[in-house]
């Protein structure tokens, strides 16, 4: 199934699982869910993952992706499902940008101990970085460039992929 934005791109996957510190046994959340390559990759060390997505498409394509892991696959706003009743979230990927300031401070108030949003939009990353500096919780961001090599004419030639802004945050509280 092809999403807008999706899937991730192994690269930034490699990245942002580096960045959100998963522990064996975590809960985990992936907001925002889209294909379900990252929660995919989360269900290999995570006890459990929860995958929300406001988007049927996006829903229909992660419970393809994630068949037969330990993942509770959710359709509505990240906003409703944190304000509902859940296992507590130790770290979580955010791939959305709608509510994106609420959703950073129901996860710090529910004391979530890693958080990473993945950004396409210069707006977003700005508003993850502003929000998590006014949470205190705000760790680092990368901006991550990528170009894959194809052949042309029988030599290597590098297709750039959109950036991606990466902001992490740490919840020590």
């Amino acid at each position: 199934m092809n999403l807008p934005g999706g899937p991730t791109p192994q690269e930034v996957m490699a990245v942002s699982l580096q960045k959100l510190n998963l522990r064996i046994g975590d809960t985990a959340a992936d907001l925002g869910c889209g294909t379900g390559t990252v929660t995919r990759e989360i269900a290999k060390t995570a006890g459990f993952v929860y995958a929300v997505d406001a988007r049927p498409q996006a829903v229909t394509c992660t419970k393809e992706t994630c068949a037969g892991l330990a993942v509770e696959i959710i359709e509505g706003e990240v906003t409703d499902f944190l304000l509902s009743p859940h296992i507590k979230i130790d770290c979580a990927v955010l791939g959305g940008s709608r509510n994106l300031s609420e959703t950073l401070d129901l996860l710090c108030e529910e004391g979530t101990r890693s958080i990473v949003v993945n950004a396409v939009l210069l707006e977003t990353a700005c508003t993850a970085i502003e929000t998590m500096k006014r949470l205190g919780i705000f760790s680092d961001a990368v901006h991550l460039q990528i170009s894959r090599s194809y052949e042309l004419t029988g030599r290597t030639m590098f297709k750039p992929i959109n950036p991606v802004y990466i902001i992490h945050g740490e919840n020590t509280c």
